[in-house]
């Protein structure tokens, strides 16, 4: 499971609530099914900042980051030996 998003700093305390609570949510969420849960929500002081680490193809994007490494990860999963086996 990949989550995307992102958290923008803005003129009150509750970004550091927000950003906090994701975390921890997406932790709870891998802990809960036992689906590796990959976290790639951005955490901004502004939205400048967030389309800058979301545009475009290829690293620098952490959205595509987070997907190639849910993909690395499939794949290493795959070929590590089934528990019995």
């Amino acid at each position: 499971m990949v989550c995307l998003g992102a958290v923008i700093r803005g003129g009150t305390p509750h970004f550091e609530y927000v950003a906090g609570q994701a975390a921890a949510g997406c932790t709870r969420a891998a802990l809960d099914t036992g689906v590796p849960v990959l976290f790639g929500v951005l955490t901004t002081d502004d939205l400048e900042q967030a389309v800058e680490r979301s545009s475009g193809p290829g690293t620098g994007n952490k959205g595509y980051e987070a997907a190639l490494t849910a993909i690395e990860m499939v794949d290493l999963l795959r070929q590590l030996p089934k528990t019995g086996d």
